[in-house]
């Protein structure tokens, strides 16, 4: 009879925050998790820094002019693990599923740094893990820091391997690849509303063109752009010239590439699709980018996804336990951290490759 490989549901919550109010766009991501666990859903995607909110402000106005802005996003910003995170968790239990959500994160303690991340957290309500972008776009440099390779990862659920990237970072050949040779099958792609400038197409031919590469499903999630927003932002005829719409285009996409779900340019809804994962077998029969379709003899993707160290390091030597010589007078080397010493899953295809 061989392996069954079940159908399921998923979601992509396409909504507006409650803008920068941490604990009130938290409570309706809450509900818009277990909302979509009701109709069955088993991933939930959410737009790209949806908790609590996109740094729009920076269409309409100068940097200098934000400053306040800025600061009211950092203090409702979010800390993994915490109170948040937390209620979250609750959520995605209740909903028995796997979620995906768009935050501003701030490391603990920390009172000036931001990060653009994807929080993951398990149907048993458990993190998974986190992916913080790695080079953030645009003017989004004035608010965020790059992230490091050591949170692009991919993170195995009941419904198959689970992963994303946010925004422009869906157009880089060298992110997907190293998603897609772990074995990505659901990809969700976080992007923020587009109100005053015409991105639908740049979605578009990202998001369709991931489906088709990878032969994988992408739920691809995109921000709200409301009213509320649009009064607290757009206080002057100029700036209101530049909006033009709710700046949503949320789908659901299939490893041929097709629409399974949307797209759609509307208001707040959440879009659902029932997928079957034998689809991408019958896909990756003709073009499998990561196994029969690829020459591992001739190249080799190599990441090093060591995790930045942001502060101080301090080991006391040996030499000082021992009354010797003064640690300050030759440098230290330090151990590599412990995930470093066995070869990853692509430095393995590496060690696989045949010599020419």
């Amino acid at each position: 009879m061989g392996d069954i490989y079940p159908k399921f549901k998923v979601a992509a919550v396409q909504a507006a925050p409650v803008f920068l109010d941490r604990e009130k766009t938290t409570e309706k991501a809450c509900r818009l998790i277990r909302a979509a666990g009701e109709e069955g859903a088993k991933v939930i995607g959410f737009p790209e820094c949806f908790i609590p909110g996109f740094p729009h402000w920076f269409d309409y106005r100068l940097a200098r002019e934000c400053k306040g802005l800025i600061a009211e996003l950092f203090k409702n910003s979010v800390e993994i693990p915490g109170s948040v995170t937390d209620a979250l968790c609750r959520a995605a239990k209740d909903a028995a599923a796997t979620v995906v959500m768009g935050l501003n994160e701030r490391d603990f303690g920390s009172m000036g740094t931001l990060y653009n991340t994807q929080l993951f957290i398990g149907p048993d309500g458990r993190i998974l893990g986190k992916h913080r972008k790695l080079v953030p776009t645009w003017t989004e440099r004035l608010v965020h820091t790059g992230g490091d390779a050591s949170t692009l990862k991919v993170f195995p659920t009941d419904n198959g391997p689970v992963s994303g990237l946010i925004c422009g970072e869906n157009t880089n050949s060298f992110y997907r690849m190293t998603l897609l040779l772990q074995g990505e099958r659901i990809h969700v792609a976080s992007w923020p509303a587009f109100p005053g400038r015409p991105q639908q197409d740049g979605i578009e031919i990202r998001t369709r063109n991931y489906a088709f590469e990878g032969r994988c499903f992408v739920i691809s999630s995109t921000g709200v752009f409301s009213d509320e927003m649009r009064e607290l932002l757009c206080t002057t005829p100029e700036q209101k010239s530049k909006h033009a719409d709710t700046g949503a285009f949320s789908s659901i996409i299939g490893p041929a590439g097709d629409y399974l779900a949307g797209p759609d340019r509307g208001g707040e809804k959440i879009l659902y699709a029932d997928i079957d994962p034998a689809v991408i077998i019958d896909e990756k029969i003709s073009h499998d980018l990561t196994g029969h379709y690829n020459r591992f003899d001739l190249f080799t993707l190599l990441v090093d996804d060591r995790p930045v160290q942001r502060g101080a390091v301090f080991r006391e030597s040996e030499e000082e336990n021992s009354g010797g010589e003064s640690a300050h007078e030759a440098p230290v080397e330090l151990d590599a951290p412990a995930h470093l010493k066995a070869p990853t899953p692509l430095q393995r295809i590496r060690q696989r490759a045949k010599p020419r």
